[in-house]
């Protein structure tokens, strides 16, 4: 951040935690807040959701992908549409327990996650299935140089609970006031300094 410019803060969620250290200017955000993101792999998820999980990448989700020609994820109310490959590298990544950074065609990509010097907070709820906590550990373990807090968000804080995709909807609005009294907290602290 040069002198005299406002402060630029991103919220991240679930790809956004993996995309934050592929950015090539990483270094001019000055704090980064991501939800329900992890590394994706279904060993780190409860057991009835590794049996779906699985049936989903290995059956339905190819099955669709080959007839539509692109992995059409909101016909399940899951997500955004994704490209045929993209949903292929996807499920590749998902098979390994560190996600892409386990992934020898990835060779080196810890490195960039390594110069990774923001603040961070990964706020993951308890109730997330695909983005369980021993996930988010898994990835975020190679953002090792930024400052790096963890939140645990218990699932009964959003009457209904928050899953995946909760963190979106309009009962998890204090959530999203978490977020923004950290980044206050960034402000002042920079102040002081």
């Amino acid at each position: 951040m040069e002198s005299g410019e406002l402060p630029l803060f991103m919220i991240g969620h679930s790809y956004g935690g993996h995309a934050f250290g592929l950015l090539p200017n990483h270094q001019k955000v000055a704090g980064f807040y991501v939800y329900g993101t992890g590394a994706g792999w279904h060993g780190y998820m409860p057991w009835p959701e590794q049996i779906k999980v699985l049936f989903m990448w290995n059956t339905i989700l190819p099955m669709i992908t080959r007839w539509k020609g692109y992995c059409a994820w909101s016909a399940l109310g899951m997500g955004e549409d994704l490209p045929k490959d993209v949903f292929y590298q996807w499920r590749r990544w998902c098979r390994y327990p560190r996600y892409f950074f386990d992934d020898p065609k990835m060779d080196g990509i810890d490195k960039l996650y390594e110069s990774v010097r923001t603040p961070m907070v990964t706020a993951n709820a308890m109730d997330d299935r695909w983005a369980m906590p021993a996930s988010r550990d898994a990835f975020v373990q190679y953002y090792k140089n930024a400052p790096l807090s963890k939140l645990d968000i218990p699932a009964t804080m959003i009457p209904g609970g928050i899953g995946h995709m909760g963190y979106f909807r309009k009962n998890a609005i204090p959530l999203w006031q978490g977020s923004l009294d950290w980044f206050s907290e960034l402000i002042s602290e920079q102040m002081v300094a």
